[in-house]
């Protein structure tokens, strides 16, 4: 191995210990986008970054926060965090968070977690001392900031991590206003997938002549992941995975569905065959979505099935196949999804079962936004030798886009919230927080205070 003085970081100013941490960490070569942003950010200059999960990006822009604070050692102030990052889940919350401690070895750096899901009360306490780095998703952050619990006037450095799915989560309001509360002459690094307009907007308003950062095409998926499609009817799709999954060399792997209840169908019939597997999605405690992550990076758990609200966030090693079992809702979420696996320049497998009469214009939206035929092949599994079990038996019937089958609906009593005769209330979507018996972002009121600061949580 390489030794401190010849490793590549050496040449970007960073400190002894910080070179020593990731030395350590068997971080050698810098990755393009910390090539370019680091020596920026030690400069003093904001960033605009877009890049392409799995890209290091949060290597990029830890390494100069803590040489800062490193270099500051001051005391901390109570209730005050010298950084703050933003992240728009929790698991990619935890994720950051474990790369700071990893980077920060050996220094006497302090984090701090605010998410929802978990104790308040722990998180307040942690903060009653104050710390270098908090960590945090900006609808429990926003709840604290507002009863007087956390102090973001002294944070000199911010960064917003996947501002286009905190756009996508309804959590841009949240974020104008935690960024107003932080120091004046702060130092703001953004970092996004992709640039719709709105983050290009929010963008503006924030960062101050930023240094742009963009290592990959907007929408462009890894070169080193293998993407092939089966067509798969519905009703067959539980029974052909199954049987897939029998092939050994799926050794780690992520199964991504549409809905919750899609997820815990298919969690049901995996284990009814034998396989260990673990579900998380939104209406999974934290402790519980923990749990599952622990189990699939140390080995326990050799299939995870997850909503999209796990596509960012999740950065285990060695995940060999990503399973598209349903395809996303929003396009851009297929890019999010494989890039779990083929990370850090391993090979990696995405599978999609794709059904033409049902996800025709989901599967047109997902070519269009990364720009390529994706390749088709036949089924892994021969149709016609399926056992006609109710494979669908837990799942409910799916509905085709563009309208219903056709069939009369059944009389029935108005549930509680619909008035008689009236037209049913419309499903809600993916729940993005379990505390607080809170609603989803996109439905959720706003309640301001004298401060400006409103009520979600994260």
């Amino acid at each position: 191995m390489e030794t401190t003085e010849t490793n590549g970081f050496a040449t970007m100013g960073l400190n002894a210990i910080l070179l020593k941490a990731v030395d350590a960490a068997g971080m050698i070569a810098p990755k393009p986008i910390q090539q370019q942003a680091i020596p920026a950010q030690l400069a003093g200059q904001d960033i605009l970054g877009i890049a392409q999960t799995g890209s290091g990006k949060t290597a990029a822009f830890a390494l100069p926060i803590l040489q800062k604070i490193i270099t500051i050692g001051d005391k901390r102030k109570g209730k005050t965090a010298r950084a703050l990052v933003l992240a728009p889940t929790r698991e990619l919350a935890v994720q950051i968070e474990e790369t700071f401690r990893t980077l920060a070895k050996g220094a006497h750096i302090s984090t701090a977690l605010v998410l929802g899901g978990v104790s308040r009360i722990a998180q307040i306490n942690k903060m009653q001392a104050g710390v270098d780095v908090l960590i945090a998703t900006p609808g429990r952050l926003t709840d604290l900031v507002r009863d007087n619990r956390i102090d973001l006037s002294e944070t000199r450095w911010l960064v917003l991590d996947e501002a286009d799915r905190m756009l996508d989560m309804g959590f841009i309001n949240d974020v104008k206003k935690i960024a107003k509360g932080t120091h004046r002459d702060r130092q703001t690094a953004l970092f996004s997938a992709t640039m719709p307009q709105e983050v290009a907007t929010l963008a503006a308003s924030l960062l101050r002549n930023p240094v742009r950062v963009e290592v990959a095409p907007q929408g462009t998926t890894a070169a080193e992941i293998k993407q092939v499609v089966h067509m798969i009817p519905t009703r067959q799709k539980k029974q052909v995975l199954s049987a897939m999954l029998k092939d050994e060399t799926l050794s780690s792997v992520i199964v991504f569905t549409r809905t919750k209840h899609g997820a815990d169908a298919v969690t049901r019939i995996l284990e009814k065959d034998g396989y260990n597997v673990a579900a998380i999605h939104g209406n999974k405690s934290q402790n519980a979505r923990q749990r599952a992550l622990n189990g699939f990076k140390d080995g326990s758990v050799r299939i995870l099935v997850a909503t999209d609200i796990a596509a960012r966030g999740i950065d285990v090693v060695g995940i060999s196949h990503v399973i598209n079992f349903d395809l996303p809702d929003e396009p851009e979420s297929y890019v999010h999804r494989i890039g779990r696996t083929g990370r850090n320049g391993a090979s990696g497998n995405a599978i999609t079962l794709y059904d033409p009469a049902e996800e025709g214009s989901k599967f047109k939206a997902v070519e269009r936004v990364t720009r390529m035929r994706l390749p088709m092949a036949d089924s892994p599994v021969d149709l016609s030798s399926l056992p006609a079990r109710a494979a669908n038996s837990d799942q409910r019937p799916p509905r085709r886009e563009g309208g219903n089958s056709g069939a009369p609906a059944k009389s029935k009593k108005p549930h509680r919230g619909q008035p008689a005769g009236g037209k049913p209330r419309e499903p809600r979507g993916e729940k993005i927080w379990s505390n607080d018996g809170g609603a989803p972002a996109q439905k959720r009121p706003f309640r301001r205070n004298k401060k400006g600061f409103g009520s979600k949580a994260a």
